[in-house]
């Protein structure tokens, strides 16, 4: 899983084996440590419900994704395109989450097959 994040924007990337993981009810987690005290985890979920939620305290991300509108997108990989969500912030600008596969690896998995 690849984080970026500029301002309000927060971009999700995943390869296809993630993918499989999150369509069968599995999370995807990551972790990242920066220093000794310091580390991040980001875990993503397909969830049953309309709508993307973002979670958790600053250390520990918790990202859901709808499992419908997810299921609908793995069916057109390979693709550049991806899921966007605009999630509410709490004040000021929502935040938007977009979400992918990197196409590479899509383009690759898929002629490996």
């Amino acid at each position: 899983m690849k984080l970026q994040i500029e301002g309000q924007s927060l971009r999700v990337r995943i390869g296809e084996v993630e993918l499989a993981s999150l369509l069968v009810g599995q999370p995807v987690v990551s972790h990242t440590r920066f220093t000794h005290d310091m580390s991040l985890s980001c875990t993503l979920r397909a969830v049953a419900g309309a709508a993307a939620r973002f979670s958790g305290p600053a250390v520990a991300w918790t990202i859901d994704l709808p499992e419908d509108s997810l299921r609908a997108y793995a069916a057109t990989l390979p693709s550049r395109d991806g899921l966007t969500f605009v999630l509410e912030s709490g004040e000021g600008e929502p935040l938007e989450l977009l979400f992918d596969v990197d196409v590479r690896d899509s383009v690759r998995h898929r002629r490996a097959k």
